[in-house]
């Protein structure tokens, strides 16, 4: 009886010493931090995802251009061999009358000619020949040339198409396993939006400083002026425009209204102008934020940014440094 009392004691503590840690465990995790965490995930995912299209436009512009040249290589190569077989026949013709009429060399044409005036009429004929014959050669030797040419140009053209066709493949493939990643995790961040409180779900969607802000004159002012005109408009992976925009589809469409062509993300964003320091940033500079270079927001001054936050933030003014860590800032005017 004793033995079994202690058992069952000793079985008590250990179920009691456990509760704690499956009741710790079992508490949900801070939805706002969940939230936030959630957002940098998803739009670090979606620079990816952008990247890998791009990669994958880049590779079907290098397929159509490799395609294009073996058509057009192609092309030369059937001209070549009309040529070539155009010129086969002149040499033929000119050949079949060398040996039929004949052998015409000074000695012949001096014993058969009728008078002088024959000699000399031989005479010119068998230069004529000899020209004609020494031309239509040459041609049909550049023919066959320009043939051999024109098909090993088709042939190496032939083979980046198949070369760049499998790339473009296996990038497609993973542009794809990228984008279902990145709608799962869309459908996480609404999710954890849905657990957040009102009052921040109410702070979060407030467009903030909508007031009027004069910009400078210029490529740099005519962005900027766009940028802020969007202030209030939705957030969305992937957008740009009219009303849904992600944050480089922002500011490329922004320098686009100014006549400037910019990268479609902020990765690409980062590399364009030229560079400029935390404390030269002026309104209009680009400010890539992170390591991974996955957000860009536009200055409106030194120390304020215009940008497309993330999923459940209209696009809205913030502090610069506020954003997050800055990579890089790039200046594209001056």
């Amino acid at each position: 009886m004793s033995r079994n009392f202690t058992r069952g004691f000793l079985v008590l503590l250990l179920l009691l010493s456990a509760a704690p840690a499956v009741s710790l465990a079992a508490q949900p995790a801070d939805p706002a931090r969940a939230y936030a965490d959630l957002t940098a995930q998803a739009t670090k995912l979606n620079e990816e995802v952008l990247r890998a299209q791009e990669d994958l436009d880049q590779r079907r512009a290098e397929l159509g251009r490799a395609n294009a040249t073996v058509a057009a290589a192609q092309q030369v190569e059937r001209q070549a061999k009309r040529d070539k077989d155009d010129f086969q026949g002149q040499v033929d013709l000119i050949a079949q009358a060398s040996f039929e009429g004949a052998r015409f060399n000074q000695l012949s044409a001096l014993l058969v000619a009728d008078s002088q005036q024959d000699f000399l009429n031989r005479l010119e004929m068998m230069r004529v020949l000899a020209s004609d014959k020494a031309e239509s050669l040459a041609r049909l030797s550049g023919a066959v040339e320009k043939a051999r040419q024109a098909h090993q140009v088709a042939e190496n053209a032939r083979a980046r198409a198949a070369e760049t066709t499998a790339a473009a493949e296996k990038l497609k493939s993973d542009l794809d396993g990228r984008n279902q990643a990145l709608q799962a995790q869309i459908t996480e961040v609404r999710t954890a939006l849905t657990r957040l409180p009102a009052p921040v779900v109410n702070q979060l969607r407030d467009p903030g400083d909508r007031s009027p802000i004069s910009a400078p004159a210029g490529v740099a002012g005519t962005a900027l002026t766009f940028a802020l005109a969007q202030r209030g408009d939705e957030y969305r992976y992937g957008g740009t425009g009219f009303d849904q925009w992600d944050c480089a589809g922002l500011t490329m469409k922004a320098y686009a209204a100014a006549g400037i062509a910019i990268p479609r993300t902020s990765g690409g964003q980062a590399g364009v102008g030229r560079a400029v320091p935390r404390d030269d940033v002026r309104a209009g500079d680009l400010i890539v934020y992170y390591s991974s270079r996955s957000h860009v927001a536009m200055a409106v001054d030194n120390a304020r940014a215009v940008h497309a936050s993330t999923e459940g933030q209209p696009v809205k003014i913030a502090p610069i440094d506020a954003i997050g860590a800055i990579a890089v800032i790039r200046r594209i005017e001056g």
